[in-house]
């Protein structure tokens, strides 16, 4: 289940960024705490917590976000 939901969620934060919506993600540990505020049943258990909304017309990106490492630095090729 947890496999699951961590591509689910990737596909979803994937399509909302192409739609332009800012999110942001969220996973405090533990999670019980948010099913009962929500009035679930013992039986579930939340993974995430994902907030959706429009950015703001002056919303950046830290320029510390912008700074990517080489290729060769991150990536590795097995023979």
């Amino acid at each position: 289940v947890t496999e699951s939901v961590g591509l689910a969620t990737g596909m979803l934060i994937t399509a909302l960024h192409a739609a332009g919506l800012g999110r942001l993600t969220h996973t405090p540990a533990p999670m019980n705490f948010l099913r009962d505020i929500c009035g679930r049943p013992e039986t579930e258990k939340p993974l995430v917590l994902l907030v959706v909304g429009h950015p703001a017309k002056c919303a950046t990106v830290p320029k510390h976000a912008l700074n990517k490492k080489p290729l060769a630095e991150i990536l590795t090729i097995l023979d």
